[in-house]
């Protein structure tokens, strides 16, 4: 005699079309979650240069290369000489390319850009990746540490112990952690706010100003979403904009280079 056993009575509870769904439920969930997980494994390309040309157009002798120094990072490099260095940590899961935008305008005013690329575009995986490029690139310049979003947050953990080697901060969409204050140093900061930013929270966003210096300066740039900061696309959960895009990065620009002729000019 067959002995009834648990699992047993289990399959006979349950009809052949009912296991044929919940079979089915399970492939589609699993299926569901390899995707996902090849989302954050395989990064699109990263293509220099091909989405890159700033509002006002091509500046002479700008260049874009893909180099290597603790980790790859995109070098924009001004066609005379660089009297600025600007770190970008890009926002979380975006890939660096999209700021190369920015960092082809500033080339105009003799601005360095350097965007690090990190471990799954997550910052959180090379917090001090600045280091090695400012010891590279940053003897004799001005050094600003920038970042958007994640990125951002990620900026202002590094400033927290290299205020001494930073000459000004810029975030984008950004403050920085609960648990990270640069309350009590001097170091000139930048917080730009997009009005209609529905990814970082605009309290929270000036909320981090509390763990600023005081004399840190918030900007809004009106009408813009989060993703405005970058050229990634439509961002899920943002808000919606009432400026163009271009529009948004011609702001953008115009607020940065007054930041950085403020504390960069003697």
């Amino acid at each position: 005699m067959t002995r009834l056993t648990s699992r047993n009575r289990t399959r006979l509870a349950l009809p052949p079309r009912v296991r044929f769904w919940l079979g089915l439920i399970l492939a589609l969930v699993l299926g569901y979650l390899i995707a996902l997980a090849q989302g954050f494994i395989a990064r699109p390309p990263l293509v220099v240069g091909q989405d890159a040309v700033p509002p006002a157009g091509q500046a002479v002798g700008v260049t874009s290369t893909l180099e290597n120094e603790g980790g790859a990072f995109i070098d924009i490099k001004p066609g005379g000489e660089a009297k600025t260095l600007l770190v970008y940590y890009p926002g979380g899961l975006v890939r660096p390319q999209a700021y190369e935008w920015l960092g082809r305008a500033l080339a105009a005013d003799g601005v360095q850009t350097v965007i690090p690329v990190f471990h799954l575009d997550l910052a959180v995986t090379g917090i001090n990746r600045a280091d090695a490029l400012i010891k590279k690139f940053g003897l004799g310049k001005s050094v600003i540490i920038a970042g958007h979003s994640l990125g951002g947050a990620m900026a202002a953990q590094y400033a927290r112990g290299h205020t001494d080697q930073l000459n000004g901060m810029i975030l984008m969409g950004a403050y920085p952690a609960g648990n990270v204050s640069l309350r009590d140093t001097t170091l000139p900061v930048l917080s730009l706010l997009a009005q209609q930013d529905k990814v970082a929270n605009p309290a929270d966003v000036r909320g981090g100003l509390n763990r600023l210096p005081a004399s840190a300066q918030l900007t809004v740039i009106p009408g813009a979403v989060h993703s405005f900061f970058g050229r990634y696309g439509p961002q899920k959960g943002d808000g919606l904009p009432t400026v163009t895009h271009a529009a948004a990065e011609d702001e953008i620009l115009k607020v940065v280079r007054a930041f950085l002729n403020g504390i960069l000019t003697p």
